[in-house]
């Protein structure tokens, strides 16, 4: 390759575009290399059947305030899901939605049989404080672990155990809750301003949409890196002469090219994916498991949000699992029986999707979230683990890593 450019931007997933849509705002000459033949990072959506498969089950936030700068999100025609969640609790289906978003839904919420109604006024409580308190505030409030912090909250145990661990086990992928109450914080707050929903390509038009202003010669994919130095990466292709570089890459592998870096504990999460062609439930709304089994942290009808997940006559089905052992299909299947309160035998298994290094683990004490990205002599890096684990995690940290760029590229 032999080349030479200013600042070199490695990982082309949300973290590296975030800090290549900034640098090339500002009109500083960059480049992005990314080991993998696509975009994206960990947002990937593959077709099987004529069904969108994403990497695992995720979703978009439209309260997220780093989207904004990076795209119109009406471009992306989202399908929204049900601002709430059913809990199974025996031979009941219960329902709780958010009654700000839903408030024909307020009343049974009120009266559902999970937890008491002091329960959930406290619980309500707790996410207005979040929503409303400047993030300032949110974050200078004493940190503890996520399930202390509930408890702290006056929460009982069956409204945590029924309806929260396996909520919030999926949001974080923490079976333990043992995240920092300042993500919880965040997470609360996203969920009370914005909406839940899915791009009608799948989330992979997230990163392509971000991509979409960048020009195309800048972007090298297949391209991986071998070494990175002061002023110089290396990779199959031969050197690139730099002024900074930007490492955007998962922990594991930024750990590989910084040695310096802190070992980063990764969360792992498998996502099974079904056709049925009658849906188990017409809303869009997750299903949670209230009956402790602690098996399936939720599943979903992904295609009663968008239509456009599942061919015609066909309807799509994904059920995630926490931790790193997958237990096999059948049992599964047998748990979504139970979950749907409906038979699965005509359903399709499409694939199982494991994700060994989805996000990463963020204990206390995580302090104010965002942790350094500038390590000097013109090295930076970013990614969730830097910011709070999420997609605004990543997106604010690559834009964060190209703004210490720029600061450095001034100075300098």
């Amino acid at each position: 390759m032999g080349a030479e450019v200013d600042v070199v931007i490695i990982g082309g997933g949300l973290a590296g575009l975030a800090a290549a849509r900034r640098l090339h705002r500002a009109g500083v000459p960059w480049r992005l290399v990314e080991a993998s033949g696509r975009l994206g990072g960990r947002v990937a959506t593959d077709v099987i059947d004529g069904h969108l498969i994403d990497r695992g089950f995720q979703v978009l936030n439209t309260a997220y305030p780093r989207l904004g700068t990076l795209l119109d999100t009406g471009q992306l025609n989202l399908g929204y899901f049900t601002s709430g969640v059913l809990v199974r609790k025996g031979d009941n289906l219960l329902r709780l939605v958010n009654p700000v978003r839903e408030p024909t839904g307020g009343p049974g919420t009120a009266l559902a049989g999970v937890g008491s109604l002091f329960d959930r006024l406290r619980f309500a409580a707790l996410a207005t404080g979040c929503a409303t308190l400047p993030t300032s505030r949110l974050l200078a409030a004493p940190e503890t672990s996520t399930e202390t912090a509930l408890r702290r909250a006056g929460l009982s145990d069956a409204f945590i155990e029924e309806l929260l661990r396996p909520f919030l086990s999926g949001v974080f992928i923490d079976r333990e809750l043992s995240t920092s109450s300042r993500v919880l914080a965040m997470v609360l707050r996203s969920f009370a301003r914005g909406r839940i929903g899915l791009p009608a390509e799948g989330m992979a038009a997230l990163p392509l949409a971000i991509a979409a202003p960048l020009p195309a010669d800048l972007l090298d994919l297949d391209t991986p890196v071998a070494e990175v130095a002061p002023g110089r990466v290396r990779t199959q292709a031969g050197d690139i002469r730099c002024r900074a570089v930007v490492v955007a890459v998962d922990p594991p592998a930024a750990s590989a090219l910084l040695p310096t870096l802190a070992t980063v504990r990764m969360h792992s999460y498998t996502t099974y994916y079904h056709s049925a062609p009658e849906p188990p439930l017409t809303e869009p709304i997750l299903l949670v498991d209230g009956g402790r089994r602690e098996l399936v942290a939720n599943t979903v009808v992904l295609s009663n949000a968008a239509p456009t997940y599942a061919p015609t006559g066909r309807h799509l089905i994904a059920t995630s699992v926490v931790g790193p052992t997958a237990p096999p299909e059948p049992t599964i299947r047998a748990e979504l029986t139970r979950l749907y309160g409906r038979s699965t035998a005509d359903w399709t298994h499409l694939t199982t999707v494991a994700v060994p290094e989805a996000l990463p683990a963020a204990p206390p004490p995580q302090g104010k979230l965002r942790k350094p990205v500038a390590l000097g002599e013109g090295l930076f890096v970013a990614g969730d683990h830097r910011d709070s684990p999420s997609i605004q995690g990543a997106l604010t940290s690559g834009w964060r890593a190209a703004g210490a760029v720029l600061d450095e590229l001034r100075a300098g």
